[in-house]
């Protein structure tokens, strides 16, 4: 008796620790997202009360070219820079982790472009990719001047020709890998010394050992660092709304840039439900392949 008591107290005290949370969960996070699936089948221009409409709000994205760009620019963007933001972050983090004088602040450089505000490194970004004295071209001009020893041909505008926008904003994932670097930083130091000194022992090159050890112990880490980038990647939002915005032909429009307009620019709730509920469909479908796949190549110690 005594024992169940104690159990049942534990219990309650744990569901009343819990239930600040729990409030909290449902109101924020449950209530608003039953609130979006019916109003993704509804008109409500907010102003006054919503209108069911069934699938209308699906079936009018279907045939929305903007939702299609906007859709397929996102796609290309998550394409290329999640591998990019990968591949840049897990080289850096192996840079890092070698014992050279002035680590440490290697290590600060790399991490402080993520602290700076998104909307402070957008109006950064502007001036340095302005076509006519943005920092970019002034360098290239002075480059090829010293060079060629003759004045340069016209360079671009990076920002207002359409085919350089969304290979800009790929490329411009590399300024905020710092926060993924220390991640993988932390994973490469968690692996154990001693495999290393193994291998070394048995004669394997340092290439063979990052391939058969450093990335498969560092695979759980690589697959985190994945999910969360693709979720990122759909929600890419900042920068190019500050920097471009719907011009240029629509190239740097993505999908919450759209979803953001359709809702508070056009007052479209409903219609912006709906693409929110695609995106959230689009999100975890990636999500789930990622996670189904992972069984063949994460290792877990």
């Amino acid at each position: 008796m005594a024992t169940n008591s104690i159990t049942w107290r534990g219990q309650l005290q744990g569901m009343a620790f819990a239930t600040p949370y729990l409030i909290g969960l449902a109101v924020f996070v449950a209530l608003p997202l039953v609130i979006s699936l019916y109003l993704s089948g509804a008109e409500y221009p907010m102003l006054s009360p919503p209108l069911w409409i069934g699938l209308d709000n699906y079936r009018g994205l279907m045939r929305d070219p903007i939702f299609h760009k906007a859709l397929w620019n996102t796609l290309g963007y998550a394409a290329g820079s999640v591998p990019l933001s990968l591949a840049a972050s897990v080289g850096l983090a192996l840079l890092l982790n070698q014992k050279v004088p002035g680590r440490a602040l290697f290590r600060t450089i790399i991490f402080l472009p993520s602290l700076v505000p998104a909307v402070a490194g957008a109006m950064l970004w502007l001036w340095v990719l302005n076509g006519q004295d943005g920092l970019l071209n002034v360098m290239l001009r002075a480059g090829y001047r010293l060079v060629a020893g003759a004045t340069p041909p016209k360079l671009p505008s990076y920002l207002t020709h359409e085919p350089w926008v969304l290979p800009i904003f790929i490329i411009l994932t590399l300024y905020s890998v710092g926060n993924a670097v220390i991640i993988f930083l932390a994973g490469l130091q968690d692996i154990p010394a001693e495999l290393y000194e193994s291998a070394e022992l048995d004669g394997a090159s340092g290439w063979r050992r990052m391939i058969h050890i450093t990335l498969p112990m560092l695979s759980p880490v690589i697959f985190f660092n994945l999910v969360m980038g693709i979720i990122g990647s759909w929600q890419v939002f900042t920068l190019p709304q500050i920097m471009v915005g719907d011009r240029v032909n629509r190239a740097g429009y993505f999908y919450s840039m759209y979803l953001f307009d359709a809702a508070f620019m056009q007052q479209r709730m409903g219609y912006a439900s709906a693409m929110a509920w695609i995106q959230f469909l689009i999100v975890l479908s990636l999500t789930l392949l990622v996670i189904w796949s992972s069984k063949r190549w994460v290792h877990y110690r």
